[in-house]
């Protein structure tokens, strides 16, 4: 094939905001409903920088029926002068030039979070038109932009304010033409958003209003991070009464922590840098479980809990049951990481260390009661890692050619490559041996489950490990579990979980789930995690046959028939009545099938959603129930 030539004329020049519209994904990840919420974090993101610098109090966020978002703030106004290296209004500078802002130095501001300058350019690129007012010296400047961030004029006053009025206020579109899949924003995206803010900002009202719904809704915490882990906690039986919190600088550092312990076995720490969430943890969450794992050995040690003898407290023990807010200011964060989520400055991983320690250590001398209560929970955690050791011992796989070592059920794949490979989990024998029948072998294995799996939210780790059906899990996964947990074991790209569309499989789906969310977060959070989508009807006419996979599919396709054509309708209530043949081409076949791809939006709602679902309080489980009950589809009893 004749190579064409590279030539000078073939480099291209996007000028000004051209190249966020050219390559989007660049600047806000996706064009998917992420990204789409992404403009709305980012102009959010700067009123509350002006918030971090103790200059901003009250902020109003409104989505207008018609998808318009308004952000409104109270804080100091961007500058209206002329900016000297761009002869326009520093205005329009900030909003049309990328990298044009307050926070690459000076003293504009001393931490902040979102994009860093780059965020309120990208979202004028990326809108239909875009809006700004700036109350500032007794005046209302304004100025409209259109077209993917073209200004329509020069800023201009339009009004006069009352002379201590500052802010600023600004209203934007989403493009269609970029994001084609949806500018519909979810309210619920938005309002946990909002409320995390104003839990991480304490003292900070932020206002919601969301005029599709009708609903206005006002967040203000004045304890800050502590009501946030009192929140967290509500539904839980806690150890000690006390929320643990203190916030201390050290070399420009903030650190600023609550924590409280209760009864249960996961471990539900949440760390922030600038208000961003570092769902990778980094340094700072590095720092705080160093200290928290040396300050409860030596506590031990030094009271006599802990004898010469015995083997140390680990980071598991110390941290089962915990529930913790970690939130750090730094004034120049460094983000790694796939997803830049995760804090790279080595010098936070002793401050936060440190810090942590000196506090800590006093709230347990101070308070030996509770110091009690959370020594003693270490300890059966400790007692139970090591009746554990030796059931964790049944899920290792000693190499990559072991077969012997794999679940007996488990029919595998004979591919070894795992980026190819995928893991079906059946409930059911009988819809395990359809789908053992159906699949293809080279690339998909089948794990079925006899009954449904253990509830892991009411367990500890070694009754986790008495149970066959998770140990069969965790060997056929082969990355181990807990600290042993090693992801580039994983012995397969999907993990498809696949149950019948009923009461019990949606149990079982929510069992699987609970687990996989508790033991491997990071499976759901890289993308390894899949619900399959069995048809709920087949429609035969004349030998044809369709299938579909929700009640308004089916809707639809009983359109093309008239009173003289009734077709056969068939209701699948299990995966065992269908065919091999039909399973495959409904379920299994990557040309046709369907799966949803299982992620976590925001891990703090998740938590508490699998903790009223699984946990073991009887009353927020049923208020749950009874307010999502109307979103219940294809429910068969």
């Amino acid at each position: 094939m004749k190579k064409g030539k590279y030539e000078a004329k073939d480099i291209q020049v996007l000028e000004g905001l051209d190249a966020v519209r050219k390559r989007p994904g660049m600047y806000i990840g996706t064009t998917g409903e992420r990204g789409l919420h992404h403009l709305v974090w980012e102009i959010v993101d700067n009123s509350v920088d002006e918030a971090l610098v103790g200059v901003c109090t009250d902020i109003i966020v409104t989505i207008s029926k018609d998808n318009v978002v308004t952000v409104s703030d109270n804080g100091r106004g961007i500058p209206v002068g002329i900016n000297e290296k761009t002869g326009k209004s520093t205005v329009e500078t900030v909003y049309t030039i990328l990298h044009a802002g307050g926070k690459f130095g000076g003293s504009g501001y001393k931490v902040s979070g979102g994009l860093h300058g780059v965020g309120a350019s990208v979202v004028n690129a990326l809108s239909e038109w875009l809006d700004i007012t700036v109350y500032l010296d007794g005046k209302v400047y304004y100025q409209r932009f259109e077209n993917g961030g073209k200004p329509v004029e020069d800023l201009k006053v339009i009004d006069s304010c009352q002379k201590n009025r500052t802010g600023t206020t600004v209203s934007f579109k989403a493009d269609p033409t970029i994001f084609t899949e949806t500018i519909e924003y979810d309210h619920e995206t938005i309002k946990n958003r909002l409320r995390e803010l104003a839990f991480l900002n304490k003292g900070l009202k932020i206002v919601f209003i969301d005029e599709r719904e009708d609903k206005k809704e006002e967040f203000i915490y004045y304890g800050g991070i502590k009501e946030y882990v009192g929140l967290l906690n509500k539904n839980r039986q806690v150890i000690h009464p006390t929320i643990i919190y203190f916030e201390k600088e050290e070399k420009n550092t903030v650190v600023e922590i609550a924590m409280q312990y209760n009864d249960g076995y996961a471990i539900n720490t949440y760390s922030f840098v600038n208000n961003i969430p570092t769902y990778e943890g980094g340094t700072h969450e590095e720092g705080f479980k160093r200290g928290l794992t040396r300050i409860l050995n030596n506590y031990a040690k030094n009271n006599k809990f802990l004898k010469e003898n015995d083997e140390p407290l680990t980071g598991e023990d110390v941290r089962e049951g915990l529930t913790a807010i970690l939130s750090i200011k730094h004034p120049n964060p460094q983000f790694e990481g796939q997803t830049k989520t995760k804090l790279g400055n080595s010098e936070v991983r002793k401050i936060t260390e440190n810090i942590f320690y000196e506090e800590f250590e006093s709230f347990l001398l101070e308070n030996p009661q509770e110091a009690k209560a959370i020594i003693e929970k270490t300890l059966l955690a400790a007692r139970a890692r090591l009746a554990a050791k030796r059931a964790r011992e049944l899920t290792r796989r000693k190499t990559a050619l072991d077969i012997s070592s794999l679940p007996g059920k488990l029919a595998d794949c004979s591919s070894k490559d795992a980026t190819i490979s995928e893991l079906f989990i059946v409930e059911g024998d009988s819809a395990g041996g359809n789908a053992k029948l159906g699949r293809d072998s080279k690339t998909q294995a089948i794990l079925p489950l006899r009954g449904k799996i253990l509830n892991v939210e009411k367990s500890r780790l070694d009754k986790i490990f008495e149970n066959n059906e998770i140990r069969s899990i965790i060997t056929a996964l082969g990355t181990g579990i807990g600290e042993e947990f090693d992801i580039n074991k994983l012995r397969y790209y999907k993990i498809i979980i696949m149950t019948d569309a009923d009461v019990d499989g949606s149990h079982i789906r929510a069992l699987l789930l609970t687990f996989f969310y508790r033991y491997f977060r990071s499976l759901i959070e890289k993308g390894h995690i899949y619900i399959a989508q069995p048809p709920l009807y087949k429609v035969e006419y004349n030998r044809k046959i369709e299938y579909a996979y929700s009640d308004a599919q089916l809707k639809e396709i009983l359109k093309n028939y008239n009173e003289q054509q009734k077709p056969i309708i068939q209701r699948y209530k299990g995966l065992g009545e269908m065919n091999p043949e039909q399973l495959w081409e409904t379920t299994m076949d990557i040309g046709n099938r369907t799966l949803l791809k299982v992620n976590i939006e925001d891990a703090i709602i998740a938590d508490q959603t699998f903790n009223i679902l699984m946990g073991s309080e009887i009353e927020p489980r049923r208020e749950f129930i009874e307010q999502n009950a109307r979103y219940v589809q294809n429910l068969d009893v």
